[in-house]
């Protein structure tokens, strides 16, 4: 009976991990960096204007109007910027909030206790580099530093924000990660 209770469980982690990575498998951190930049300005329906930077090892997308955050982990602090959506609020309301997050081969990603609330208008498929989102599908936060031209194929994210930075220190970090999200000092 420990045996099949032992496999059970094994299973469902397998398969929660699975979930985030959608099987692909960590990376070695390398990454290509073009410097060929190109910039387009959006303004959406949460608020906020944002604007993609493609050809960086920075975060593609520029959020204006939005609200200054740290993550840490240990001893490495990391800022960010969340933007005005329903969610991001929610995350705020809630912040310092910690998350316990594995790395994949484009993304930490980790389950929330509590899902997020979200408006429907703000669900899209795929990501730009350095976001920071929510995927409704599973209730994951998730911080997204690679893969943004291949993205399209993922489902159910909102985005929350994005990371204020060179994104090779994210892709630094372990593999099991607790991150502690909080306002940034003023």
């Amino acid at each position: 009976m420990k045996k099949i209770f032992s496999l059970a469980v094994t299973i469902c982690m397998v398969l929660s991990l699975a979930a985030c990575s959608n099987g692909k498998t960590i990376s070695n951190g390398e990454s290509v960096t073009s410097t060929n930049t190109t910039t387009k300005t959006t303004d959406n329906s949460n608020g906020s204007t944002e604007k993609e930077t493609k050809g960086s090892n920075m975060s593609t997308r520029v959020i204006e109007n939005g609200t200054a955050i740290t993550l840490t982990i240990g001893d490495t602090v990391i800022p960010a910027t969340l933007n005005n959506s329903t969610t991001a609020k929610e995350l705020i309301s809630r912040l310092p909030y910690t998350v316990s997050l594995n790395r994949f081969s484009h993304d930490y990603c980790g389950v929330m206790e509590d899902p997020l609330k979200y408006d429907e208008k703000d669900v899209h498929n795929g990501w730009m580099n350095g976001d920071i989102d929510f995927a409704r599908d599973a209730d994951y936060f998730t911080i997204l530093f690679e893969d943004e031209e291949k993205s399209q194929q993922f489902g159910d994210q909102v985005n929350i924000g994005k990371l204020d930075g060179d994104l090779s220190v994210i892709k630094g970090l372990g593999s099991s990660i607790d991150i502690l999200i909080q306002l940034a000092p003023t």
